[in-house]
């Protein structure tokens, strides 16, 4: 993310999580970001292809899907694409899960100092008989 994400909108956030997600939805896909980060961040397609068993179509197609969501950008190096882990933009991810290690509103209600309740019944006054 280029922008702060205090800065963004909750709609623009939102189509941060569900373009990440969905491209991370997919085990190739999280390999290639797994291979990418082991490889100093950067590869060629083509090394990257030499990875898997599934066609150079199929490769590409991921790799494609990661460049649209903005987890790997891509550039020209004479006759090669070499694609770049953003590490940036996978802190939208991370965000998202930090909301789970924050107390969840009944955890917080449940550490409050837990008050008596209130009796229902009327109160007798004293010496009334029944």
């Amino acid at each position: 993310m280029s922008r702060g994400s205090k800065s963004r909108s909750s709609s623009e956030r939102l189509e941060d999580y569900d373009a990440v997600f969905a491209a991370m939805d997919n085990p190739v896909r999280r390999q290639i970001l797994m291979i990418l980060h082991f490889r100093g961040d950067h590869m060629t397609s083509g090394q990257i292809a030499q990875r898997f068993s599934c066609a150079w179509p199929s490769t590409s197609r991921h790799l494609r899907k990661l460049e649209a969501s903005g987890l790997v950008t891509v550039e020209r190096a004479g006759r090669e694409w070499v694609y770049r882990l953003n590490r940036d933009r996978l802190k939208v991810a991370t965000e998202w899960l930090a909301w789970f290690s924050r107390p969840r509103v009944d955890d917080v209600d449940a550490a409050a100092p837990v008050k008596p309740p209130k009796s229902t019944r009327s109160k007798r006054t004293r010496g009334a008989t029944r």
